[in-house]
C-alpha cells in the first residue's frame, strides 16, 4: 500500500500539533504527567484537519495483547503501530483498564512524535520504578527503519550501538523519530513506504519463529 498522501497529511499536521499539557498527577512519583485526554487534545484536532483519524483497536498477537495505534488517511492509506498491553493483575479489571490506558496513550504519543512526560503507568506494572526494557520487535522495527532513515551515518551508529541497552519508552522515541525521517524521505520522492517498513518487520519475526 502506498503511503505518500498520508505520508504529506502528517508532515502537515505535525507542524500544527501541539505539547501535551502535563494537568495530571502521579502521587506515587510526585511528579505532573500528560494524561490519555491531553495527548489527544494536541494531535487529534491537527490530524482530523487533514484528513487523518485515529484508531485504537486491541489485538492479540501470539498469546499477548497489543493496542493497534492506526492512523488511517481520507486516501484509503494507512500507518500503524503496536503497544503491548501490561499489567499487575490477570483478573483485576482496575489494572487490565490502566494498562490499556497507557498502551493506548503511549501508542499515540509514539506515533504522532507528541512530547510528554510519562504518566501514572507504573500503575500497569505494579508501581515498580524500574522501566521496562526494551523489546525485541522493538530492536527489529528500529534495525528495519534504520536502513531507510535520513539520518546521518554517525547517528545511525549511535543506535546501532546502544540500543540494546534502551528502555522500552526510549525505543519507542526513537522508532517515532526514525518514523519521521521516513516521512521526509517519502515526501521527497526518496526510501520506501512505512508499509514496507511494517512488512519487512513482519517477515523478520516470522522467519525467527519458524
Amino acid at each position: 500500500m502506498e503511503t505518500k498522501n498520508i505520508a504529506i497529511a502528517l508532515v502537515k499536521a505535525q507542524k500544527e500539533m501541539l505539547i501535551a499539557v502535563k494537568d495530571s498527577k502521579n502521587p506515587f512519583f510526585k511528579s505532573n504527567y500528560a494524561d490519555l485526554n491531553s495527548i489527544r487534545e494536541a494531535c487529534l484536532p491537527a490530524l482530523n484537519k487533514y484528513g487523518i483519524v485515529l484508531l485504537q483497536p486491541i489485538v492479540h498477537i501470539d498469546g499477548k495483547n497489543f493496542v493497534k495505534t492506526l492512523l488511517l488517511h481520507e486516501s484509503g492509506e494507512s500507518i500503524e503501530g503496536l503497544t503491548e498491553i501490561v499489567y499487575s493483575k490477570a483478573n483485576d479489571a482496575q489494572a487490565q483498564g490502566s494498562g490499556i490506558t497507557y498502551a493506548r496513550r503511549y501508542g499515540m504519543q509514539s506515533l504522532c512524535n507528541v512530547a510528554a512526560d510519562d504518566d501514572d503507568g507504573n500503575s500497569a506494572v505494579g508501581n515498580k520504578t524500574q522501566e521496562p526494557k526494551i523489546e525485541h520487535y522493538q530492536i527489529t522495527q528500529i534495525e528495519t527503519l534504520l536502513q531507510g532513515s535520513s539520518i546521518d551515518e554517525k547517528e545511525k551508529t549511535t543506535i546501532e550501538r546502544t540500543m540494546n541497552g534502551f528502555t522500552k519508552d526510549k525505543a519507542f522515541k526513537c522508532i517515532a523519530y526514525l518514523q519521521n525521517s521516513q516521512i521526509d524521505r517519502i515526501e521527497g520522492g526518496l526510501g520506501y513506504s512505512l508499509t514496507d517498513v511494517n512488512a519487512k518487520v513482519k517477515a523478520k519475526l516470522d522467519d525467527e519463529r519458524a
